[in-house]
């Protein structure tokens, strides 16, 4: 299986169909499975819970996380990557103990529902919201900027919900790994160089279009 490009990517989370995205191998060199937060469903968190077997989080802008009154999980980080957790959360409204699929799905789809307010949600809870750096990839390149930035390139909320793929074995699983467990799922694969690479390019064609008008 080859990578695929990034704007297939971007149409099939458009479509709300999960990805994959891969970081470089110098960094986590692994891959989380995406999906748009605005449309996740209790399948897909399902899927998430029993194939890909990580840490389900929604990564997320700052502003909204503000908006909710989600603060960071710790006011020094000491984690390697520095990925920015927050406070853990349940949804309130129509869920029980927050840990089932669907409960979580509507977890996720509150975080990014307009009508949610800071007291609809419990903390601690069972998804973890992640803080996304404001530049996105161009300035962090984690799993957590990649989604950002791909919901918001398919014209959804700007809100991704990430799982870190493991082996049966309950190592992480690297690129020929992930080749095969996409195959096997019928998932895109993508990586955030060339993510990076593609938003550069679009960075070059904004100025260039200004410097002409």
């Amino acid at each position: 299986m080859t990578i695929a490009g990034i704007e297939d990517a971007i149409e099939a989370i458009s479509r709300g169909q999960m990805v994959i995205v891969v970081d470089d191998e110098d960094r986590e060199n692994e891959g989380d499975v995406i999906a748009a937060s605005d449309s996740i469903t209790p399948q897909q968190i399902a899927f998430m819970m029993n194939h890909a077997r990580g840490l389900i989080c929604v990564a997320m802008p700052g502003e909204r996380l503000d908006a909710l009154d989600i603060p960071l999980m710790v006011s020094r980080n000491t984690e390697s990557l520095k990925t920015a957790f927050t406070v853990s959360v349940d949804y309130i409204p129509g869920t029980t103990t927050g840990i089932s699929a669907a409960d979580r799905a509507k977890t996720v789809r509150a975080l990014v529902s307009e009508d949610s307010r800071p007291e609809d949600f419990a903390r601690p809870g069972h998804i973890f919201p992640l803080r996304a750096n404001p530049q996105g990839v161009l300035g962090r390149t984690g799993h957590t900027e990649a989604a950002v930035d791909l919901c918001r390139l398919a014209g959804k909320f700007p809100c991704g919900t990430i799982c870190e793929v493991a082996n049966d074995d309950g190592t992480m699983a690297r690129l020929p790994q992930l080749e095969v467990f996409a195959e096997r799922h019928g998932l895109l694969v993508v990586t955030i160089k060339d993510l990076v690479s593609y938003l550069k390019g679009e960075v070059v064609e904004e100025v260039v279009q200004k410097q002409v008008a």
